[in-house]
């Protein structure tokens, strides 16, 4: 059981039957009365974000998570394969269960795989992934490395801000969290 006092970001909760994880969370003190925590939650089934307030020291059952790391395989007919490392099993996935993880993932890539009752709900990228560009402006003489951006495609279809002196075919860490350009891979 997870009481309201135990909450942080990131912690998961199940929440009307449905597993949720917590975004954003705020202890509030009433004037008269008991304090109250103010809360967003994210469920992890639709990726809905949903706020309510609960009295504080209300407690929630954890949910039954389990965490699968797979190889992404190929991507068919808006049907995505991956395969179980252990048992050699496949499973498809829809785009919509990848959601913005398609953008970061490729061919023979392991991934993390979140079941919840025994099926898999969403796919978690490694943090730092490397892509190639395929597609940004050329430099220019006299654009400087530091001071400003340009947008460049990635290989996945992923667009990131990056410095003026990358060019295509560079290959470059990218923060699969936060969507941004870390470095260029030597």
């Amino acid at each position: 059981m997870i009481a309201t006092s135990d909450f942080r970001k990131g912690k998961k909760i199940e929440y009307k039957g449905e597993p949720c994880e917590i975004i954003d969370f705020q202890h509030v003190k009433m004037g008269r009365g008991g304090a109250v925590v103010r809360t967003k939650l994210k469920s992890l089934r639709t990726g809905n974000v949903l706020e309510d307030t609960f009295r504080s020291g209300e407690k929630f059952e954890t949910p039954s998570l389990e965490e699968k790391e797979m190889q992404y395989l190929y991507e068919q007919d808006d049907m995505h394969y991956f395969m179980d490392m252990e048992s050699y099993e496949q499973i498809p996935l829809t785009s919509a269960q990848l959601d913005d993880t398609k953008k970061f993932i490729k061919e023979n890539m392991i991934v993390k795989i979140l079941y919840y009752k025994g099926a898999p709900m969403s796919v978690e990228p490694p943090m730092f992934v490397e892509l190639a560009v395929a597609e940004t402006e050329p430099a220019f003489k006299g654009d400087t490395a530091s001071g400003g951006s340009k947008p460049a495609t990635l290989e996945t279809g992923a667009v990131v801000k990056v410095p003026f002196h990358i060019q295509v075919g560079d290959v470059l860490k990218i923060d699969t969290r936060t969507s941004e350009y870390i470095e260029k891979v030597k």
